[in-house]
């Protein structure tokens, strides 16, 4: 296979969602020349050279429980604003052959087969579509919708952990964008301590999580006790039907709460809350309230309002992920990586702050270009 005909595969747990879409719709636009790519970390100076698989030689598919093809979502999406009007017809065919290596995911209601039998047949669409295509490598990263986290007494794997153990046995690497329990389930230490793979962390940070995560250790650095911090999300969408479980949205803001706990030394006063609003769509805002103390004890306050849509700020991200785990598999690198801890709330390892995780970012950037 010469250079030129590399290609690499993305394999999207929950392809047909939002992230997954956008994504799909983005990396088309971007790599036709329509769109530049905004957000792209991987696109910017630090990374060229680094040798990373470019957008154009993405190959995409994945497995998801619904049957909405990917072009009438994406125009979905464009009629809510979250794509540029126009482009699911520019890159239709792009959307439609995307939408034909999508697999029926699982378990439905009904369905009788063994968590094995699961892993099994997820596996195999995997490695399937890897080898119809003659792709290099083929990177797995979970973007379905949060699922609750699974009980003591649960004597099967959540669906998120099924899909992770099967990217494990057809030799991916992966990525969970998602609070869900993914690699983190007790029952697949084994496999996850065996695999000849790269992973990357937990649960994506890219709207008040990121925020979250630059104000934190200003705080910190400028000797200014945090006394309580709050904060809502106002969101509609799947995701906002999805965390309208309180079990799911306990998954989601243990991550949240964890970035300031890891920052600050200990989990200040206040929660978050997140109230679905169908209304709002694909778009979220999201509020913090931070109570500080200020010299000689004067009481402060800040507040900080994000709006925007979740799927348009993740999407970049998760091509940006798939790109350096593809590159990270090739360099022969296994195990947790965390210098990709930048983008996520629950990284495996690495530094809390930002700046921090950045500078870890670039320095692996380094790394995989002294690898070619």
């Amino acid at each position: 296979m010469t250079a030129h005909a590399v290609r690499t595969g993305i394999w999207f747990i929950g392809a047909r969602g939002s992230v997954a879409t956008t994504a799909t719709a983005g990396c088309a636009a971007i790599a036709a020349g329509l769109h530049p790519p905004t957000g792209m970390v991987t696109e910017t100076p630090p990374f060229s050279g680094a040798g990373l698989p470019p957008l154009t030689s993405l190959v995409l598919g994945g497995h998801d429980t619904v049957d909405c093809p990917l072009p009438k979502r994406a125009e979905a999406l464009a009629a809510a604003g979250v794509l540029p009007h126009g482009l699911p017809s520019a890159v239709r065919a792009e959307l439609a052959a995307a939408d034909e290596e999508i697999r029926p995911g699982g378990p439905l209601p009904g369905d009788t087969r063994t968590d094995e039998e699961l892993i099994t047949a997820f596996a195999a669409d995997i490695e399937d579509f890897t080898h119809r295509h003659r792709l290099a490598r083929t990177v797995v990263i979970n973007v379905a919708s949060t699922e609750p986290a699974p009980g003591e007494d649960d004597s099967r794997l959540p669906a998120s952990s099924l899909y992770a153990a099967a990217a494990l046995r057809a030799g991916c690497a992966y990525a969970n964008f998602t609070p869900s329990t993914g690699l983190r389930s007790a029952r697949l230490r084994r496999a996850v301590e065996s695999c000849a793979v790269p992973y990357a962390g937990r649960d994506g940070k890219t709207g008040q999580t990121l925020l979250r995560s630059v104000l934190a250790p200003m705080f910190v650095q400028r000797a200014l006790p945090v006394r309580a911090w709050s904060g809502t999300n106002l969101l509609g969408g799947g995701d906002g039907a999805a965390l309208a479980d309180p079990a799911a949205a306990a998954a989601k803001n243990a991550g949240k709460e964890r970035v300031l706990a890891d920052t600050l030394g200990a989990a200040p006063e206040g929660e978050v809350h997140i109230d679905d609003v169908p209304a709002m769509g694909d778009w979220k805002t999201a509020w913090d309230h931070i109570a500080f103390d200020g010299f000689l004890g004067s009481r402060m306050i800040l507040q900080t309002i994000w709006q925007g849509c979740d799927s348009a700020l993740a999407a970049p991200l998760v091509l940006d992920l798939a790109r350096l785990l593809a590159r990270s598999h090739e360099a022969g690198l296994t195990g947790p990586r965390p210098e990709l801890g930048f983008y996520f709330k629950d990284p495996d390892g690495g530094p809390a702050a930002l700046a921090e995780q950045y500078a870890a970012l670039t320095a692996f950037a380094e790394r995989l270009r002294a690898a070619r």
